[in-house]
């Protein structure tokens, strides 16, 4: 299949490239480089420098008769969208829109995108499932949540398959060691335990040690990147064979705390990574785990590579 990403050069995108293209994909990655890294970008494929806000872009790109699309192209801090809620809209919102105009104007009918656990906010029940309520507790959730609903009204009325993978906290780098060029201004736990060890950050903070968690500290779901690329493949091969839309959950149904993650980082570094206990942040549960059972039903698909030894090496394997 000829398949364009947007955001092909970001962190995930740049692994979802390079699994499509060993599985026998044609990739056009279009990517405004504001999160991307060049040195990331698989020399297999085509590179258009753009923006899913240009319709002249989008043009350009769709009218080489693409069969499907994913969709990764979007601001990700949860912090930020609670302050600059604006920038999220038009983003996230206002591109995706724009994105879905331009492959209908194109006859593209398949579009993987690229949604999160945010949808679903503060966990009711554990491990949670498609079924859960979906009350996002920051804009950036709402903004996947309200995108997600507009994929449902695109494949009604235009006929747009979709595929939207909720994801929880995507973490690693490329097994086979292709990836080098670490995440920009990264915001989650495993990459800034990194810097931490490798001296980019002299000390981290762990945000609080009083849940209800076997330590304290809070425990949540990571999915390694390259799981997470191979599931966006087979989301568009069964979307495209099946002509289904597809909504599901990509986890392992296992949680690692903080401190986990941190022992576990001395132990593959060999480094003592400094942490200073500070205050709970508003909004964090104690505990986000969740089943993937759909997945492994509707695609066949299980995380291989998501055990914390391999998430942490993996990730040391770029920072050291």
């Amino acid at each position: 299949m000829k398949i364009l990403i947007t955001g092909g050069a970001g962190y995930i995108g740049s692994h979802v490239v390079y699994e499509l293209i060993d599985q026998g994909h044609d990739v056009t990655i279009l990517d405004d480089m504001s999160l991307g890294l060049e040195e990331n970008i698989d020399p297999r494929a085509e590179f258009v420098k753009g923006t899913t806000h240009s319709g002249s872009d989008l043009d350009s790109v769709l009218s080489n008769g693409m069969d499907g699309v994913i969709h990764l192209a979007a601001w990700k801090a949860a912090g930020e969208s609670m302050i600059d809620p604006g920038k999220y809209a038009h983003n996230n919102l206002n591109g995706t829109i724009n994105l879905l105009n331009a492959c209908d104007r194109h006859g593209v009918k398949n579009l993987v995108f690229s949604s999160t656990a945010s949808v679903y906010g503060i966990p009711q029940y554990i491990p949670m499932d498609e079924d859960h309520p979906t009350e996002p507790i920051n804009y950036y959730g709402e903004t996947k949540l309200q995108i997600e609903r507009n994929l449902k009204w695109f494949n009604e009325l235009k006929g747009i398959r979709f595929a939207a993978l909720r994801y929880f906290n995507a973490a690693g780098y490329d097994v086979k060691g292709r990836i080098r060029g670490k995440e920009k201004n990264p915001q989650n736990l495993i990459p800034i335990v990194m810097e931490v060890a490798s001296g980019i950050q002299k000390k981290m903070e762990v945000f609080g040690n009083d849940y209800d968690t076997h330590d304290g500290t809070g425990v949540r779901d990571y999915i390694h990147v390259n799981d997470l690329a191979t599931a966006h493949v087979k989301s568009m091969e069964h979307i495209s064979s099946t002509y289904e839309n597809v909504l599901i959950n990509l986890a392992t149904g296992e949680g690692h705390s903080v401190l986990d993650v941190i022992n576990k980082a001395k132990e593959v570094t060999g480094n003592e990574i400094l942490f200073e206990i500070v205050g709970r942040r508003d909004g964090d549960p104690a505990t986000v785990v969740a089943g993937s059972n759909k997945a492994n039903e509707i695609l066949d698909w299980m995380p291989q590579y998501s055990d914390l030894d391999t998430l942490i090496r993996s990730a040391w394997e770029v920072y050291k």
